[in-house]
């Protein structure tokens, strides 16, 4: 992993977002990936509000994430892990 010339995919996210999403990815199980999962869903949901609204939110994310951290994890574990958070929170995808 050499960061030093790689340009930032997200700027608003950051590099160490970045770092972090290869850190989790070198968790073997998903379940010791979820927690973690978790934290980076947040640090995305936090610099892109906007992302809140659209109704393919977990998608989304789960893209950015894999883009952070090129198949490193899964897109739809992530997307999984976004569809929790947001019904634990009380949103719910019509359809």
């Amino acid at each position: 992993m050499v960061f030093r010339n790689k340009k930032l995919v997200d700027r608003q996210v950051g590099r160490n977002a970045e770092l972090f999403a290869y850190a989790i990815a070198g968790l073997p199980l998903a379940e010791e990936r979820y927690p973690f999962i978790r934290i980076l869903v947040s640090i995305v949901e936090q610099a892109h509000p906007e992302w809140n609204q659209t109704p393919h939110k977990d998608l989304q994310i789960a893209h950015l994430i894999n883009r952070l951290a090129p198949d490193q994890l899964d897109a739809d574990e992530v997307a999984e892990v976004v569809r929790v958070r947001d019904e634990e929170r009380g949103y719910f995808k019509d359809g």
